[in-house]
């Protein structure tokens, strides 16, 4: 199942990056809006036998969501109860509910159910926590934690801790080991990628307006929106793009403890 997660994973990340690489060079008629994570099931619902495809991949993050779920409450890492420990197995509970949340909207576009959705939105996250007793505090919170775990992306891959995941497989081949040293690409466009996200929410908690907070088709049209625009959302899409390959090497070499 963890496998099978991790090659979801990659397939959506790989998708969205080339979408978002489309995006940037308007290339095919892509929009930065049609490049997140919710775009990506539509593009896999269009293809042929798209309805099955995108079956699978709803499936495989399931599964993710299943494994994310038995290292958090499980402890299948030996994380221990230590603080430490407990902060790494509530980000994998939080890893699963993300997840869990993208599997459900993509079973709901393959029963059709889905169309007029958005799987990504953090909108609608935003303007119910809004509506809650000190809303704008709960919605600082989510920014405060959307930027801690962007900075723990670009961390892990600044330090090369990412490359615990298939240290193990004791790779010799240069082709690998590329694969591996894109990975570190990889992790940081997703750090920017979340920061841009959690710079979104605090936004959305100072002016307590829902409509402010954005998931990653509006980081990718803030890219698009600076200085040299296009080639910053081109380098972003080609670093999510070596996520997503980094995601196939996890899923082939990485150690997976069941307990």
């Amino acid at each position: 199942m963890a496998r099978f997660g991790l090659t979801a994973k990659g397939i959506v990340y790989c998708l969205v990056g080339i979408l978002a690489f489309m995006a940037a060079f308007e290339l095919g008629g892509k929009s930065e809006q049609s490049s997140d994570k919710s775009g990506v099931f539509q593009f896999i619902l269009e293809q042929n036998f798209g309805r099955v495809l995108l079956a699978i991949v709803a499936i495989g993050l399931l599964c993710y969501t299943v494994w994310r779920f038995l290292q958090a409450f499980k402890d299948t890492e030996n994380k221990g109860d230590n603080p430490k420990g407990i902060g790494v197995r509530i980000r994998y509970a939080f890893s699963g509910f993300v997840y869990g949340a993208l599997a459900f909207y993509a079973a709901k576009l393959v029963l059709g159910n889905g169309g007029g959705g958005n799987g990504d939105s953090r909108e609608t996250v935003a303007k119910e926590l809004l509506q809650q007793p000190f809303g704008q505090w709960l919605v600082g919170i989510v920014a405060v934690g959307t930027a801690l775990a962007g900075l723990h992306q670009i961390y892990l891959a600044l330090s090369d801790k990412y490359k615990k995941h298939v240290q193990s497989a004791g790779l010799k081949h240069e082709a690998e080991a590329m694969m591996i040293r894109a990975g570190k690409i990889g992790y940081i466009a997703r750090g920017i990628v979340w920061l841009i996200i959690a710079y979104f929410f605090l936004r959305a908690a100072l002016h307590a307006n829902p409509n402010e907070a954005g998931g990653s088709g509006s980081a990718f049209a803030f890219l698009e929106s600076s200085s040299y625009g296009s080639y910053m959302l081109g380098a972003v899409a080609i670093g999510l793009l070596f996520y997503g390959i980094f995601m196939f090497m996890r899923a082939r070499y990485q150690v997976i403890n069941v307990g």
